[in-house]
């Protein structure tokens, strides 16, 4: 018989697996000595064996639950349901990936009518006892029950308004039994049934709605923003209680070893005293600040501040700490690795390095790949003068305006109709994760920097101001007001998450800084990847923008894209208009300076790298007028006949549009088929490319560049333009008299070039896959198509895994990248090979194409230095060259 359940000092940290994070990381500081409350970890097997068995318990679940309770008594000196001395538990989620926010916790479970009794002798604090009633009533009624928190939160608040008070703990012994009354009262009518008195049916109740949030609403948004499996499960953490409300010696709180905003080695954290530790993370009362401790728990504070080291040191990482005082000793309930923004995972990544704790090498697995982008986001221009409504809390860095909004619904809604918002709360649930994702910011007037909101945001790269006290929020007139000043939803205003504040209006935010401990963290990257990292660039200034963010190339300049530019289009719209090729060839004789003068300026930026250029793509229709739009025009021409030299124009290019109409574009005359139809275009791009090259040379500049066939899918394709651009280059070294190194080669992105990459390999001197055709073609998915109508349904119904147009599909796509690779590479020991699709960026694609043995990967400039820490971090893991799936 397998064992389902595991007594705190029967696990390890390296367990996290089967005991979720929190129940491994229990199990190792009782194991190290620390202060932990006794406790058990239900497995995050019996999770997964529950929704097997069709939402079911195990058979024998509930029996090893009872004996190892035993212990758990033993241990703490009281019994579970005694009414004289009763043990009371807390029930806590904990995944094998923290999950900050998202997962239910019930506090005081065991307790009843009898037990409060025995609770308040026991303690001699009626008050006491009374609050931890109601609220374990309010809690399992929310997690449980599912009857909405609000509704208690109303009764409480009507109670705090009779009584005169504002805060929970002000409220009397009698009034708290009142309140317990009424929960109890609206149990029985919502539920048709009491509130449950027996604490092991409490118990079994509670570990169900454990594991049944496993799959509610908002663990599944956040799985699926953190690319975290569904089919983990979630372990259940039944824990003694520990009680930081029973007065003043008492208190709870969260600390972390090093600030999460910044890095700095600076013990960080918040406590409440006579709290419970809801408290503090939901925002209900604004705490502390760690240090004031000191001045009031000086023996606590000093022990606390040693415990953090020794975790820090222990675990080798930055820690988020949850700790209780109960009557002036400190007790340790939870210990992980803390989430932080990418300053400060960059600044404590080197800063262990520096202080001999960690090696380089784990230095760089410890920042995640995704959040340097983070650091590229823009901030506040410190020039500007700023309209100033209010101050809050620093919760998490950057700058971000947007309209107002009150509800994550609404803020979903409008953020997926693309406007941009700032989501203002009261405090914010795990209920509103939906309306994080969409939001610019969060700006929440009550709560720390250790509350939802604040360790949410953080963890998102979101700025986030907590704790704005000033500002009222009503949420029936859909307004806030700062003394005077009223703020309507749809209002503009800016928040500051570096400084806490609030502006009204927009404003001006300028280009990051970036610190030497970000330059020093990539460059440690670079002593290790083995993959090259390029970036994709189309003008001058994105090559120089991507050398500033340390490109060793370019993998896709799209000269398409130089077509579009207003002194541009005439020239090329009636070389799509021209009827003979002597037309034709007059209207390229514009574009070729033009086209010179475009890849002069970009190999000048990346002298000494490589460029690949690739000939033009796209179908001709796209430089032309919609037919839509001439269809409208031509009409109405004929309509008001008072232009016909105009009109007889505008029926000529219809008639020319209509003939390049095309049923499926994607697949039809594009790529290297233009070239073909028309080599004159491919050869006056070639010859602008050799014609910027021999200038260069002729200037000293040392020139690499790489002319890329798009769509071949044949080897005689790649012979008709390896003729021609021998030919042009001979000529124009001849012309320049001087001479350079370029490559020809092609871009795999259909099936049949994989499939033949050995044949195309005999011409084709390099690679490189453009992943997003590929992606369409293998798929038969056609992006804009399937992300609007049904791909979000496939990944719901985890038909797929991952959107394959933002992680590779390693299966299928994978599966053809890799026999390319082998295929070109058994033709053309040697053969350079990279990737130049949206996926060059995406760390997990990134793994990929090291294990398959790329030569480099290619994205966007800004997008530059999350591939340069992920391929460091694939040489660091050893992913092999395996091809496998993920």
């Amino acid at each position: 018989m397998s064992k389902n359940v595991y007594l705190f000092h029967e696990g390890r940290a390296d367990m996290k697996a089967l005991l979720g994070g929190k129940g491994a990381n229990l199990a190792e500081m009782t194991n190290i000595g620390l202060p932990v409350p006794p406790g058990m970890t239900i497995t995050t097997e019996v999770c997964k064996e529950y929704y097997r068995l069709g939402r079911k318990f195990p058979a024998n679940l509930m029996q090893e639950v009872k004996e190892k309770l035993l212990y758990i008594e033993e241990k703490a000196g009281k019994k579970f349901g005694d009414p004289e001395n009763p043990l009371l538990v807390s029930v806590r989620s904990g995944a094998m990936f923290s999950m900050p926010g998202m997962m239910d916790t019930i506090l005081n479970l065991g307790l009843n009518e009898q037990t409060v009794s025995g609770l308040a002798k026991a303690t001699d604090n009626p008050r006491f006892a009374y609050d931890a009633y109601r609220r374990f009533i309010q809690m399992f009624s929310d997690v449980v029950l599912e009857i909405p928190k609000h509704e208690f939160e109303y009764i409480l608040a009507r109670q705090k308004e009779e009584q005169g008070v504002s805060y929970d703990q002000q409220l009397s012994a009698e009034s708290l039994r009142q309140i317990i009354n009424d929960y109890k009262d609206l149990v029985q009518e919502k539920e048709d049934r009491p509130f449950p008195e027996d604490p092991m049916e409490q118990l079994t109740m509670a570990i169900e709605a454990v594991f049944r949030s496993w799959n509610n609403d908002r663990a599944i948004i956040y799985r699926n923003l953190h690319k975290i499996s569904h089919d983990l499960g979630t372990a259940v953490n039944v824990q003694s209680m520990v009680f930081g409300n029973m007065g003043n010696d008492c208190g709870t709180g969260v600390a972390f070893t090093r600030n999460p905003s910044t890095g700095e080695n600076i013990l960080y954290g918040e406590y409440l005293t006579n709290a419970q530790g809801e408290d503090v993370v939901a925002g209900i009362r604004t705490p502390q600040p760690i240090a004031k401790l000191q001045g009031e728990m000086p023996a606590v504070f000093e022990q606390f501040k040693k415990t953090a080291y020794l975790l820090e040191r222990h675990y080798r990482n930055m820690q988020d700490l949850e700790f209780t005082i109960e009557r002036s000793k400190l007790y340790m309930l939870q210990t992980r690795n803390g989430k932080r923004t990418a300053q400060a995972a960059v600044k404590v990544a080197y800063d262990m390095v520096q202080e001999g704790l960690i090696s380089k090498e784990e230095a760089l697995m410890m920042v995640e790949p995704g959040q340097l982008d983070q650091l590229l986001h823009r901030q506040i221009d410190a020039k500007v003068e700023l309209n100033v409504l209010a101050k809050g809390l620093p919760a998490s860095p950057g700058a971000a305006s947007g309209s107002v909004v009150f509800d994550a619904d609404e803020a979903e809604r409008l953020g997926k109709a693309g406007q941009k918002v700032l989501l203002v709360r009261t405090e914010t649930t795990p209920d509103d994760i939906h309306g994080i994702i969409a939001a610019q910011g969060i700006l929440t007037s009550r709560g720390g920097m250790t509350s939802h909101a604040a360790v949410v945001a953080r963890g998102m790269g979101k700025p986030c101001v907590c704790g704005c006290e000033a500002m009222k929020i009503d949420y029936d007139r859909k307004i806030f007001a700062v003394g005077n000043t009223i703020v309507n939803e749809g209002d503009l205003i800016s928040i500051d998450g570096a400084t806490g504040r609030v502006i009204l209006g927009s404003v001006t935010l300028k280009d990051p800084e970036l610190s030497k401990e970000y330059l020093t963290i990539l460059e440690w990257g670079d002593q290790v990847k083995r993959l090259g990292i390029r970036a994709n660039a189309d003008t001058p200034e994105d090559a120089r923008k991507a050398r500033e963010f340390g490109a060793e190339g370019i993998g896709l300049t799209r000269t398409e894209h130089m077509f579009m530019g207003q002194d541009r289009l005439p020239y090329v719209q009636k070389m799509i208009l021209a009827e003979t090729l002597e037309d034709r060839q007059e209207a390229l004789s514009h574009l070729l300076p033009m086209q010179e003068g475009d890849f002069y300026g970009i190999l000048k930026e990346m002298q000494g790298y490589p460029v690949c250029i690739r000939l033009l793509d796209p179908p001709l229709h796209e430089f032309l007028p919609s037919l839509e739009e001439l269809l409208v025009e031509t009409t109405e021409l004929k309509i008001t006949r008072n232009d016909p030299a105009r009109l007889e124009e505008k029926e000529m290019l219809l008639k020319k549009v209509r003939s390049l109409h095309e049923f499926n574009p994607m697949l039809g005359h594009r790529g290297c088929r233009l070239g073909i139809t028309f080599p004159e275009v491919y050869e006056m791009q070639i010859r602008a490319i050799f014609n910027a090259s021999a200038r260069l040379v002729k200037e000293g500049c040392k020139v690499l560049p790489e002319v890329e066939i798009p769509l071949t899918i044949d080897i005689s394709e790649m012979k008709f333009f390896k003729e021609r651009i021998d030919i042009i280059a001979k000529e124009v070294m001849a012309e320049y008299g001087v001479s350079f190194h370029y490559v020809s080669g092609t871009m795999i992105e259909l099936p049949r070039a994989a499939l033949l990459a050995d044949e195309l390999a005999e011409v084709a001197e390099f690679f490189s896959f453009g992943t997003n055709d590929l992606t369409q073609t293998t798929l038969g998915f056609s992006r804009d198509d399937a992300e609007g109508k049904f791909l979000t349904h496939y990944l719901e119904a985890k038909i797929l895994k991952e959107n394959p147009f933002i992680t590779l599909d390693r299966k299928g796509v994978g599966k053809l990248m890799k026999q390319a690779v082998e295929g070109g590479r058994k033709t053309r020991p040697g053969l350079l090979i990279g990737i130049c699709g949206e996926h060059g960026g995406e760390p997990s694609s990134v793994e990929f194409c090291h294990m398959i043995s790329l030569d480099f990967v290619s994205c966007s400039p800004y997008r530059v230095p999350i591939a340069r820490l992920a391929a460091a971090q694939a040489a660091i893991s050893g992913a092999e060259n395996t091809g496998g799936t993920k």
